[in-house]
């Protein structure tokens, strides 16, 4: 009689891959997760038995639960296949528990991608359960559930309830809240450039600008205006002279393969996707996709890594594609590997395309529009990151007047290499492009045509952003690949962060939140002690070190902080600051305060209840209104036919309040911070990402572009649209002074009541990493 096995997977999706791999032998299920768990309602953790987890059922799985074990009573082995990491092994030991599986019968096996050689490779060699992984998971599990149940009742009491704090969480607000203080602190320095027009002696005469350099060999900046006149008097009437002409090959080296963090960068960047919607999709990708001719398939190896290590054959396979598509100059003589940072676990592959031969012009049919855009941001860097150096004829040019130096350099692309495929992204867009320079001879005497001068500030840091974010927290050693996405999606959760289009900004919550850990709780608000700790959880993992001591070594201290800090507030109720806006109430002349409802964000006078005027939250935007001179400002609203939301942009006049409306200027396209050449009136340009060419909507204009012309899709009842977006905001205004008085009455009515020695909710279930 042939055997019978069952194969437990997370997903239905995975297990639809994985089931066409093996056969009918083989029983293929979903466990859908978790299917154990410390419980919602309580701490779940004993803490004076040495810190142990009480472990129950979740809620809603008993049906799940039934099954597999009816399936694994059935079986005669039963493989636990979930995912390869902490989670997964944790996973596979509590299924392994929960089924009361004995050893000979379970069997553990991974798969680093989801193709049919890989799966009937990894069937064959199963493994024990590693227990030291599942410790290692067991104590972040339970160290986040002490932080996020013990701390946060005292936000409740003390701030307000609802909020959370937890050991990650906690650092990446921190993080946030530190840039913002720098960006809040800075002073800017006044700088000059100083720039001399010069044309050479050939026939054909090119001119080209050279940068003021410095004097006497020396690199010198210039401060002022003054410093400038004087380089200009000094050098006006003195003879330009070409000093040196360098003409190099310059190589720039392809990117690695994408890690977990850096893919969650460059999709934010050049995708404009969440790290919470790259791992989403990227999981899809993973556990597999239907391909005409091919079935199901995963598409990307295990998307949750920090390895650059790829294997001998997915190596062999890119080298082989390289010379067949490109050409061999395209492929290097030998491979190129790639090393990983010194804290990386290395468990895992970098992420690469399981099969490089699937390009992502072939299956783009069978993709969504997301999925094969992740794909082929993946498929593309993996191809890149094995290819040749893109070579670039680099030319500098020194020029000599009057003891001063000028230079001048340019480059052009030579020979493209793995610029063919792929170029990586860049946090800041502002780039300086350089103008070809003409040919030029050392000892040449150059003409002046003038001087350039420029004004400048230096500028402070950049607020963070999804992607450097991530990165900081990579770099900084807080958290790890399964940990970064959600980490960015709770803070802006809780609203200790906000959004303000691609740029993260601490709010007052979230600067209150992090100067009471900060005073209180040191070691948590602390980013080494953070860093630390993943380093301690990596020594459980590799069994150098017992998980329930790192618990002790932990508790201790925070204990006693949490005792004091419940002393020192004792009777205390921390204010959160309101976020004044700029925006006038126009019905008593009150600054709009930022208020929070079950909408979302939006702006309500402070004089509630005597004065219940609100308004959406809105951002002003560079420019005038072409019709009265107002502000300009973006708006969203939400269609009623797809409940998606749309977004447009308005005069500050406009307002969705019947009878006061001032101005009805509306337009779908953006406004720009440059005028208009001709007329003087603001510059639009199309919506949408990428470079797109400013406009003039003024009629009268010689630059104005008609509305058909400016490259949307035609739709038949534009004015429908337009209509929506006015009636959707009106919608917004009528809706949220109810929110704002049901915020407004409950905090008068009730005082909330935080537990004693019960701190654990239901609620405190959303307190933790």
């Amino acid at each position: 009689m042939a055997k019978h096995s069952l194969v437990i997977v997370e997903s239905p999706a995975k297990a639809k891959t994985i089931g066409k791999y093996l056969g009918k032998d083989f029983e293929v299920k979903a466990c859908m997760g978790h299917l154990r768990d410390l419980p919602k309602s309580v701490l779940g953790v004993d803490l004076e038995h040495d810190f142990e987890p009480v472990y129950k059922p979740i809620k809603g799985k008993e049906d799940i639960i039934s099954d597999l074990k009816k399936s694994a009573k059935a079986a005669d082995t039963v493989y636990l296949a979930t995912d390869p990491d902490r989670e997964g092994e944790a996973i596979s030991w509590h299924l392994k528990q929960l089924l009361d599986l004995p050893d000979e019968k379970a069997r553990r096996v991974t798969f680093n991608e989801i193709t049919k050689k890989v799966v009937q490779e990894s069937i064959q060699e199963p493994r024990e359960i590693d227990q030291d992984l599942v410790d290692a998971q067991q104590a972040r599990r339970i160290l986040d559930r002490i932080v996020g149940y013990e701390l946060s009742p005292l936000l409740w009491k003390k701030i307000r309830r609802g909020l959370s704090a937890g050991r990650v969480q906690s650092v990446a607000t921190r993080m946030v809240d530190d840039r913002d203080r720098e960006i809040e602190a800075f002073q800017p320095e006044e700088y000059w450039t100083l720039d001399a027009k010069l044309l050479g002696e050939e026939a054909k005469k090119i001119p080209f600008a050279a940068r003021y350099h410095g004097k006497n060999g020396k690199k010198a900046e210039l401060k002022s205006a003054e410093e400038v006149e004087a380089v200009v008097h000094e050098t006006e009437n003195a003879p330009f002279l070409v000093k040196t002409v360098k003409r190099t090959d310059k190589h720039r080296s392809p990117s690695p393969p994408f890690t977990t963090s850096t893919m969650q960068q460059e999709a934010s960047r050049k995708l404009s996707m969440t790290p919470r919607r790259t791992m989403a999709i990227a999981q899809q990708l993973y556990e597999g996709v239907d391909i005409e001719g091919e079935g199901t398939v995963g598409l990307i190896t295990y998307m949750r890594t920090d390895s650059l290590r790829l294997s001998e054959e997915a190596l062999s396979s890119v080298r082989g594609f390289i010379q067949g598509r490109y050409g061999k100059d395209y492929c290097p003589a030998k491979p190129i590997h790639y090393k990983a940072k010194a804290n990386a676990q290395d468990a895992h592959e970098a992420i690469r395309p399981s099969n490089v031969n699937w390009t992502p012009e072939q299956v783009k049919k069978d993709l969504t529009n997301e999925q094969y855009r992740l794909y082929r941001l993946i498929w593309s860097r993996f191809v890149a990151c094995q290819m040749s150096n893109a070579v670039y004829d680099s030319v500098s040019v020194e020029v000599e007047a009057g003891g001063h130096s000028f230079r001048a350099s340019s480059s052009s692309l030579k020979f493209s290499g793995y610029t063919a495929v792929y170029e990586e992204g860049k946090d800041e867009e502002k780039e300086e492009k350089e103008s070809p320079l003409p040919a030029l001879r050392e000892g040449e005497t150059l003409s002046l045509q003038g001087f350039s001068r420029d004004q400048h500030f230096t500028q402070p840091p950049a607020h963070y952003t999804d992607a450097t974010l991530i990165r900081a927290m990579e770099e900084q050693g807080i958290g790890r690949p399964s940990t970064y996405a959600p980490t960015v999606s709770t803070i802006l959760d809780r609203e200790y962060v906000i959004k303000e289009g691609k740029y993260l900004r601490i709010t007052n919550l979230g600067r209150v939140v992090t100067e009471l850990m900060k005073d209180k709780f040191t070691d948590i608000a602390d980013l080494h002690f953070t860093a630390n700790m993943e380093e301690r959880l990596d020594a459980v993992e590799e069994g150098k070190a017992p998980w329930r001591e790192l618990l002790r070594g932990f508790y201790g201290d925070f204990d006693k902080n949490l005792q004091q800090a419940e002393k020192d507030l004792e009777g205390v109720r921390i204010k959160v600051p309101d976020e004044v806006s700029e925006e006038v109430c126009p019905e008593c002349g009150r600054n709009l305060v930022v208020k929070s409802g079950r909408f979302g964000r939006f702006l309500a006078c402070p004089g509630y209840p005597d004065c219940s005027f609100t308004m959406p939250l809105v951002v002003e935007m560079p420019g005038r209104c072409p019709k009265c001179g107002g502000r300009l400002m973006k708006r969203t609203g939400n269609s009623k036919k797809t409940g998606k939301q749309y977004t447009y942009y308005c005069c500050e006049h406009t307002t969705a309040r019947e009878g006061a409306a001032k101005c009805d200027f509306m337009t779908w396209d953006v406004p720009v911070k440059d005028d208009c050449p001709e007329c003087g009136h603001t510059m639009f340009k199309k919506a949408g990402r990428g470079y797109k060419r400013p406009f003039c909507i003024n009629e009268a204009c010689p630059n104005f572009l008609p509305e058909d012309k400016r490259g949307y899709p035609k739709k038949p009842a534009s004015g429908e649209a337009a209509g929506e977006a006015a009636e959707g905001a009106a919608k917004a205004v009528e809706k949220e002074p109810e929110a704002a008085k049901k915020t407004a009455k409950k905090p008068a009515a009730k005082k909330a009541k935080a537990p004693a020695k019960k701190p654990a909710t239901k609620k405190a279930a959303k307190a933790e990493d």
